[in-house]
């Protein structure tokens, strides 16, 4: 069989080299979809990913899970190249009333400084929700510099940046199958 996996991707000029492979994620993704199916069924609640790196993730899950729960779409930023500017910017909100009384679970790639994940899940605190969790796709525990806790996370991964499968650097690199970490 031939090996397609590409070792080494450059974007802007910056070297990744292959970190993680698209077969780890979706064993991965499968396992935490199992559980969110187990966990939540029979509990109506609405699943809210965040655009746009959270596509493929969210996708995968999604069908991961197999059951009728409802899927909403948001999209905020806080990031700038390869570092987080601390700043949430709200691009493409969840209709309030769509939150209000519902048990809601953010559906991430990743949670790095945490700062994104704390204002979303503190903003669908105000506006109602009766709980709010989070899954994501990868976590980097090291570079946590928020209070937010993730019940739901598929993998935990070093503090390097990373591109790929849904996580860009300044908009390329999401399309990769594989995630690629930073060399320099």
């Amino acid at each position: 069989m031939l090996d397609r996996k590409m070792k080494e991707v450059t974007l802007h000029g910056r070297q990744f080299e292959l970190y993680i492979t698209a077969e780890e994620i979706s064993q991965a993704v499968a396992a935490l979809g199992a559980r969110l199916k187990n966990d939540f069924k029979g509990k109506n609640p609405l699943f809210v990913c965040i655009m746009n790196g959270a596509f493929m993730f969210a996708s995968e899950l999604m069908y991961a899970i197999d059951e009728d729960f409802e899927v909403a779409f948001a999209r905020y930023s806080s990031y700038e190249g390869t570092q987080s500017t601390m700043l949430l910017k709200e691009i493409m909100p969840v209709e309030p009333e769509r939150i209000k009384d519902r048990i809601v679970v953010i559906v991430e790639d990743l949670i790095d400084t945490g700062y994104t994940m704390k204002c979303v899940r503190d903003l669908y605190q105000s506006q109602g929700a009766e709980e709010v969790h989070i899954a994501t796709m990868l976590s980097k525990p090291a570079a946590l510099q928020c209070d937010v806790h993730s019940e739901y996370v598929a993998m935990e991964i070093e503090p390097k940046f990373i591109v790929g499968h849904g996580l860009d650097f300044d908009g390329y690199g999401r399309m990769y199958r594989d995630i690629y970490q930073i060399k320099d």
